[in-house]
C-alpha cells in the first residue's frame, strides 16, 4: 500500500531531477565562498526575492535566527505575533542564544498584527526599556490557516517600522505557496521587508535547506551569525544543486498543491462528523464534531494502520492535514473515503 503523507510539506522526498543535479553537482569550500553550486543557488535566491544577496542555510529555523543575530545585540527586542513559528517552534533561540527579546502581540485570524497594536508595542527612548529594532512576520502563517499576507498588509507594516526606524524580517518557510495563492510575484511580498527566509525543503521539494535574502551589508553580517551557529558548510554545492532545481521546476507548480488541499477540505465539509477551518494554501485545519466519540489520536492510528494515511493531529479533537508534491488525487479521495469510513 502507498502511503498517503498528510503530516506536513516537511516529508517531501528529493525529485528525480533533484536527485540527479545533487549527484552531478560541481563542488568546493562554500566557507570560502569556493562552491559554484551554492554561489548559484544563492544568487538565484536574491534575483527571485528581488534583494542585493543571499546564504544558503540548514533550516527554516536556521536562517530565522542567523537573520535575527544580524539585526539585532544582546537586548534589543523584536515585536513579533504569538502565534508565530519563530515565537512558538524554534525553541526562544533569539533569547537563548542570541539575548534577544520577544515581545509578543496577538496574532490576527489571517495572520497578520494589527497595525495599532504594533505602534503600541514600540518601545519609547528609555533607559528602562530595551531597545525594539525588528519587527518579525510570517507569511504564510502556518498556525492561522496557512494564510497569505498580502502586498498591501506589508506596504501598511512597512509604513509603521519605517516610521519608527525598525527593520522587518520575514519568516517566509511558505513564501511562494503565498504567492501562488495570490496571483503575484513573490518580490511584490517582500519588497518592504529587510530580509527574508524561505524554505526549499517543504512545498518545494528539496531534501534540506533554506535561503536568506536581504542587502549585501547585512548578508555579510549574516555570514558570521550563520558561522557562529555551526552552519558553515563545506561541499554544500550537493545539496544547493537540490535547491536549484525547487526554484527552477517547483515554484510554478504550488497552485496544485493548493487545489488538492480545496477539494479535501470541501470533502470534509460534506460530512456531519468533522468541523472544517478556511483553506487559503496547501494548508487545512480541521476538528471532530462533538458527538464523535473517537479522539483525534484514535482516528489517526487507524488512519495509519488501516489505510495507509499518516495525518497530524493537533490536539485531542482536531488535525492538520498539508498538501504537497507527493500527494495527488487519489491520495485526497483515499483520505476522504477513509475518514468517511471511520466516522
Amino acid at each position: 500500500m502507498n502511503i498517503v503523507d498528510l503530516r506536513s510539506d516537511t516529508v517531501t522526498k528529493p525529485t528525480p531531477a533533484m536527485r540527479a543535479a545533487m549527484a552531478n553537482a560541481e563542488v568546493g569550500d562554500d566557507v570560502y565562498g569556493e562552491d559554484p553550486t551554492v554561489n548559484k543557488l544563492e544568487a538565484m535566491a536574491a534575483e527571485r526575492m528581488g534583494k542585493e544577496a543571499a546564504v544558503f542555510v540548514v533550516s527554516g529555523t536556521m536562517g530565522n535566527l542567523t537573520a535575527l543575530l544580524a539585526h539585532c545585540q544582546r537586548g534589543d527586542e523584536v515585536i513579533l505575533g504569538d502565534k508565530s513559528h519563530t515565537f512558538l517552534y524554534e525553541q526562544g533561540g533569539m533569547a537563548a542564544l542570541g539575548g534577544i527579546i520577544p515581545h509578543t502581540i496577538p496574532n490576527q485570524m489571517e495572520g497578520t498584527l494589527c497595525l495599532s497594536d504594533v505602534r503600541d508595542a514600540i518601545r519609547g527612548d528609555n533607559l528602562h526599556f530595551p531597545r525594539t529594532r525588528l519587527i518579525c512576520l510570517e507569511n504564510t502563517h502556518n498556525v492561522c490557516n496557512g494564510t497569505p499576507l498580502t502586498p498591501w498588509y506589508m506596504a501598511r507594516i512597512a509604513e509603521v517600522a519605517r516610521e519608527h526606524g525598525l527593520k522587518i524580517h520575514v519568516d517566509g518557510a511558505r513564501i511562494f505557496n503565498a504567492a501562488a495563492a495570490l496571483g503575484v510575484d513573490v518580490r511584490e511580498l517582500v519588497k518592504d521587508a529587510d530580509s527574508v527566509t524561505f524554505c526549499l525543503s517543504k512545498g518545494l521539494c528539496a531534501p534540506v535547506g533554506s535561503v536568506l535574502c536581504g542587502s549585501a551589508d547585512f548578508i555579510k553580517e549574516a555570514r558570521r551569525a550563520r558561522k557562529v551557529l555551526g552552519g558553515g558548510m563545506r561541499q554544500a554545492g550537493v545539496i544547493a544543486a537540490a535547491g536549484i532545481v525547487a526554484l527552477e521546476q517547483m515554484t510554478e507548480r504550488l497552485v496544485e498543491d493548493h487545489a488538492r488541499a480545496k477539494r479535501l477540505a470541501d470533502g470534509l465539509a460534506e460530512m456531519s462528523s468533522v468541523m472544517v477551518e478556511p483553506v487559503f494554501t496547501n494548508i487545512l485545519y480541521f476538528s471532530l464534531a462533538p458527538q464523535v466519540p473517537l479522539t483525534a489520536a484514535e482516528v489517526a492510528a487507524r488512519l495509519r494502520d488501516e489505510y495507509g494515511i499518516l495525518i497530524g493531529p493537533r490536539s485531542a479533537r482536531s488535525f492538520r492535514a498539508v498538501t504537497h508534491y507527493w500527494i495527488d488525487d487519489e491520495g485526497i479521495e483515499r483520505t476522504l473515503k477513509a475518514l468517511r469510513e471511520i466516522l
